[in-house]
Order: C-alpha cells, then structure tokens, then sequence
C-alpha cells in the first residue's frame, strides 16, 4: 500500500517543482530554474513507473531530465578532466550495435526468404520516404547548411532498435520490424553515405569512402563480433540479453546528452522551429509508411510495423556519422532531437495501436 501512495506524491512534487521553475525562470534565476526542471522531469519519470499505462514513458521523461541537464549546465557534459566527451559517442554505439548482434542469429533473417514482400517495402519504404521528407524540410527549413544537412542525415539513416520495442506494444508482426531493422542497419553503410552525397552534396562536404568506414565501425564489426559471440555461447548469455537494453539506453541517453550539450548555442537559438520541423519528419514517416504497406495490399500487422520502422530512426547512429565528420554540434542537432521525440510519438502510436483490434 506504501508504493502506491508514493506514486502520486511523485506527481504533486512534480506539480510543486514545475510551479518552482516558472517563479525562477521569470524572476530571471536561470542556475536554480535549471534544477527545478530537471526535478520535475525526474519526480514525473519515477511517477510514471508505478502505472501501467505510464510506464512506457518514464525513459523518454528521464531523457528530458538529462537534455534539460545539458542544457542548463552544459559544461559538465562538454569535457571530464581534460577528455572531451564526445569521445564516448562512437564506443557507445558500438556497444549497442554489439548488444543488438548478441540478440540476432542467422536464422532471424530466413524471415527474409519466408516473406520477402514485407522485407523489400519495408526497407525500400525506409530509405525512400525518409530521406526524400529530410531533403524537402531541410531545404524548407531556412537553417545553414550544416543543420539542415542533419535534417537530411537523420532521414538517410535505418531504422532503430526502438522500432522492434514500438512494433511489440503496438502488436504488430514483431519478427517482420526485427528483420526490417536488420537489413536496413547491415545497408547503412553503404546507403547512408550515397543517399547523403546525392541529397546532402551541396549542403555540406561528403566524403563517401570515409563516411562508409565510420558507418562500418560503427555496425558491421560489432554486429559481427555480436553474433559469433551468441554462436558460441549458444543459450547461456541469457544475462547478457537481461542487461544490453538497459545498457542501450543508458548509452543513447548519454549520446543525446553529450549531443545537446555541444550544440546547445544553436539549438537556443533555432529550438522551436527544428523541433517542428522533427516532429513532422517523424509523424509523416509513420503516415506514409503506413500506407506505402496498405498500397500493396498488406495486412493490417504489417502496415503497422512499415510505419514504425520508416518513421522511427536510429538518431545514435546519426550521431556518430555527425561526429566522424568532425561537425557535432551542428549536423549532430536534428539527430539530439529526433531521438526524444520519437520515442513520445512511438509511445502514443504504439498505444493508441495496443488497444485498438487488429
């Protein structure tokens, strides 16, 4: 009976510390409004685990918690002693790409050669739709051309493994969202930098055998070592599968933090209208991926999981490729802010999808 009591507490503390921050926030003491803000995040996220229907959004709440942290004290997240932060950006990915190869085997692709329909629109969709809706927007955008080229980088990336974790709640064809996935991460290499160059050419400098080896760090070797390392422990990593996620997430939350923090000046002055422009990359991906699922006639599970995974990107991945370029704090934005906000959308998507018949 105590835990459910300490739920709503949670929430009046976090009604409590909102009220806080928009008395500091307007009597101009920005240092403490900081830290009432990023309680209020953090009493609302502990809050949320404590209802099941909420629950789904703790993380992304956490993850306003750290940008407000970057945001507001920017400079602890910019260096440690010397070392700059961003340094950990492309470890973090390998990591993560080393903790989706642990949970894959060959056989997760036969889904392939089974249902070679869902694969081909699906990946097809990804990386037709994306990119050509990051091109228009950026090209709409105003931004100079280092920031909207993070418009078109973030459309030009694959899908994310928080597509599998949407596709799930949403009950859509799970294996069909993990194969997508798959397929689009293992391509990345070689489609990212193309579609970058032919979109993003004129906007800022690629250079495509570069661009294609960053990628390749990042996917192809830790994936790889992933998968041997599932081969040969064959059924007794279980800990391993119980302890990436939470290691995933961790890792994109400290890559979008690090991310915010450097490019924090920008994103001040830009915030708003890169954060709609986002929020229209994101939703129209899962419209049009789900109806380029409907126009060629396939169930309704499957249409669900092709708007999933076309409108949910890999915005880690982004990141890197925007700190292999040496540009992360202003080709790396559109990339910190895709990220949390996909999540929302995914989390509401999935739902709304959860409670609705098939």
């Amino acid at each position: 009976m105590g835990k459910l009591k300490i739920y709503p507490a949670l929430f009046l503390l976090a009604g409590l510390s909102f009220l806080l921050f928009l008395f500091l926030f307007f009597t101009n003491r920005n240092q403490l409004s900081g830290l009432s803000i990023i309680a209020t995040f953090i009493c609302l996220a502990l809050g949320f685990r404590g209802f099941d229907y909420l629950k789904q959004f703790s993380y992304t709440t956490m993850i306003f918690a750290a940008v407000s942290s970057a945001l507001y004290y920017p400079g602890l997240f910019l260096e440690w002693q010397g070392y700059k932060l961003s340094g950990l950006i492309t470890p973090l990915i390998q990591l993560i790409m080393f903790g989706m190869g642990t949970s894959m085997s060959i056989g997760d692709f036969y889904t392939v050669i089974k249902s070679p329909k869902g694969v081909f629109i699906g990946v097809a969709s990804q990386f037709i739709i994306m990119p050509s809706l990051g091109f228009l927007l950026a090209n709409v955008s105003g931004f100079s051309p280092e920031i909207a080229a993070g418009i078109v980088l973030i459309g030009c990336s694959p899908s994310g493994l928080a597509s599998n974790v949407m596709s799930f709640l949403a009950k859509a064809n799970l294996a069909l969202s993990i194969t997508i996935t798959s397929i689009t991460t293992l391509l990345a290499p070689f489609v990212t930098p193309l579609l970058m160059k032919l979109l993003a050419g004129e906007m800022v400098d690629i250079n495509i055998m570069n661009m294609m080896w960053d990628i390749s760090k990042m996917i192809l070797l830790p994936i790889g070592a992933g998968l041997v390392f599932n081969k040969l422990l064959a059924g007794r990593s279980e800990w391993l599968n119980k302890t990436m996620p939470v290691v995933s997430m961790v890792g994109i939350a400290l890559i979008i933090v690090v991310i915010t923090a450097a490019g924090r000046d920008s994103l001040l002055n830009i915030g708003p209208l890169l954060v709609l422009l986002v929020l229209i990359h994101n939703l129209s991906g899962y419209f049009l991926g789900y109806w380029s699922g409907r126009l060629f006639k396939m169930d309704e599970r499957d249409c669900r999981t092709i708007a999933i995974e076309v409108g949910m990107q890999n915005g880690g991945l982004a990141s890197g490729i925007a700190k292999g370029m040496g540009k992360i704090a202003t080709v790396g934005l559109a990339a910190a802010v895709f990220g949390p906000l996909m999540n929302i959308s995914g989390s509401i998507l999935a739902s709304y999808w959860h409670r609705k018949s098939l």
